[in-house]
């Protein structure tokens, strides 16, 4: 057998074998890889070093753990850089596994140095309102008290209890509100109502294949938009929070490559073999 024909019969599985170690290899390897910034991520940390310490932010976790993979790492890096610099983080969820996923993200975030040194309390700041159903509805009822919106904390405790909830009537207590998205509802609606009605200032982060409706919005309506692992590598880098996105996209970059080569060598051999087959005289039968 002719080393056309092998490539040309390779079992997929080898396929599969090369595609999972060259995604999982790079997890374990310390490769430096160059992550090129684009003004949608500059516009969300720009928005944020803006804040003074103290000054509170309002982080949407709108998504589930179907999506975790591309949006949970922006999360952990936003909650980490938000806490290192003093803000005040108030967590809440229109899904209702959002918060969920936010608390492991806040785990992730305290356990930091940089943020474990300034040993930030909940209640003081940060704290996790949990999740309220009524999808738009929450945030335009946001707009004229957040008390009514969320009586009680994520742990059923009033909110009236704790500092960081201290004198928050709405939307105007927020220095910045971002909303971390997967889909309905999500950043649309948190741009719909909180930012084009109450006048908040607003930033996205959201699935790759959501990412290209959101740049609409970019800068009239959102001062930045995190797209994908891209987004949260991005995020990471302008912030020296090196996380998981940035350690995905060595993963992924390894297997695009993986793939591409696959594709060419296999495209390669297909028409290298149909020439070979033309160049074949036929044989005589006699």
């Amino acid at each position: 057998m002719s080393l056309l024909d092998r490539v040309l019969k390779l079992d997929r599985r080898w396929i599969f074998l090369l595609v999972a170690l060259a995604v999982t290899v790079p997890l374990f390897l310390r490769i430096e890889q160059k992550i090129e910034v684009t003004p949608e991520s500059r516009g969300i940390v720009r928005a944020l070093e803006a804040l003074p310490p103290g000054a509170r932010v309002l982080l949407a976790c709108d998504y589930d753990p179907g999506s975790a993979a591309e949006l949970q790492p922006m999360t952990a890096a936003f909650l980490k850089y938000a806490l290192s610099r003093g803000l005040r983080v108030v967590v809440m969820g229109l899904w209702p596994q959002g918060p969920m996923q936010a608390d492991l993200a806040l785990q992730e975030a305290l356990a930091h140095p940089a943020v474990a040194a300034l040993a930030p309390r909940y209640g003081v700041d940060y704290i996790n309102l949990g999740f309220q159903s009524g999808n738009e509805i929450v945030i335009q009822r946001m707009g004229s008290s957040v008390p009514a919106a969320f009586p009680r904390d994520a742990r059923g405790r009033p909110i009236e209890e704790f500092p960081i909830m201290s004198g928050v009537r709405d939307f105007g207590a927020f220095g910045y509100v971002f909303s971390i998205s997967a889909g309905y509802p999500g950043t649309v609606e948190w741009v719909q109502f909180a930012g084009d009605r109450f006048h908040a200032a607003i930033g996205s982060g959201t699935t790759a294949v959501s990412a290209p409706l959101y740049y609409t919005y970019f800068p009239r309506q959102v001062t930045g938009v995190l797209g994908g692992m891209k987004g949260a590598a991005e995020f990471e880098t302008l912030t020296g929070f090196a996380g998981k996105g940035t350690a995905f996209m060595l993963s992924q970059s390894f297997a695009h490559i993986v793939v591409v080569l696959f594709v060419v060598a296999g495209n390669a051999a297909f028409f290298l073999a149909r020439r070979r087959r033309a160049a074949t005289p036929p044989e005589v039968t006699p």
